[in-house]
């Protein structure tokens, strides 16, 4: 009976030690997979692997850094194969605003009333003048020239004006001539149809250097000494160059370097510094203009 009591003994021994190697092999072979999978090491995978076998309470490098939620556009990018989705053009309301301004609208009428955007009078090929407008030369227009003139004599320059404001009738006389001489297509490069005429504003002054006529509406006379000090300094006196050189498309007139148009010294000055057209600074990156009337003058000022 002793022999038998020490034989069974002796084999629970042995299976006692069987299953715990079992276990030890499952136990090492499984902790070098999880290692394997999470791309761990050693030592970060025996402290996830002792929280799951409930070995603490410590968390997982994965808890302690989580990956940051997805911003909003990636929130809205396909699940596969859609690649970059494409970024929707946005409206230029500039180009729309400015689209076709140089151009004629031959089925539009002559206004009852001027257009005036941001209290600036605004005469060109898409917005005529009512053939009564006849305002005059503007005052305050003179008394800017006289001004810018007198500091023109001081640098050795004398600026003659020798052509200013012209009544629809009168426009509409040249502009006739011009058409039978050159026809339509090439008077309009030059010559505004009646209604649609800066002259007819008061605000516009061509202007020259007295005795030297042979460059009067001449592009020549920008390449003169008193041409240039005049676009150097014309804005510091209310004056913009209204056809600039390279912009036709715009103001739908063959640059002029003797055509000046009076608007104020702020607003040139600020054109002149931008190399704007007048076009292009009250109508260009404007979703909506307001037209309206200029409020009455302030006798006071």
């Amino acid at each position: 009976m002793r022999r038998v009591d020490y034989l069974n003994k002796k084999k629970r021994k042995n299976k006692g030690w069987i299953v715990a190697s079992a276990i030890a092999v499952l136990v090492l072979g499984g902790g070098a997979a999880w290692t394997g999978a999470h791309d761990w090491d050693l030592k970060e995978s025996a402290v996830s692997l002792k929280g799951v076998l409930g070995g603490g309470t410590e968390k997982s490098p994965a808890d302690q850094s989580p990956v940051p939620p997805q911003s909003a556009e990636e929130d809205q990018a396909p699940a596969s194969g859609g690649g970059e989705q494409p970024v929707p053009e946005e409206k230029d309301d500039a180009s729309d605003a400015l689209a076709g301004i140089g151009e004629y609208d031959d089925d539009r009428p002559l206004p009852s009333e001027p257009t005036y955007i941001d209290g600036v009078l605004l005469a060109n090929k898409k917005y005529p003048l009512p053939a009564d407008f006849a305002p005059g030369e503007d005052p305050e227009a003179r008394a800017a020239f006289d001004e810018m003139a007198a500091a023109a004599k001081l640098d050795g320059f004398e600026l003659a004006p020798f052509s200013t404001f012209r009544t629809f009738e009168r426009q509409k006389e040249l502009y006739d001539q011009y058409v039978a001489r050159d026809g339509v297509e090439a008077a309009d490069r030059y010559s505004a149809r009646p209604g649609y005429s800066e002259h007819q504003t008061g605000l516009t002054f061509d202007i020259g250097e007295a005795n030297q006529e042979q460059h009067w509406a001449r592009n020549s006379f920008g390449d003169t000494e008193a041409g240039k000090w005049l676009f150097a300094n014309a804005h510091r006196f209310g004056f913009i160059l209204r056809y600039p050189e390279g912009k036709e498309d715009i103001t739908g007139y063959m640059h002029e370097s003797w055509h000046y148009r009076y608007v104020g010294k702020e607003l040139a000055a600020k054109i002149h510094s931008e190399n704007l057209t007048l076009e292009e600074y009250l109508l260009g990156g404007q979703k909506q203009k307001q037209r309206h009337e200029p409020e009455p003058a302030d006798p006071a000022k």
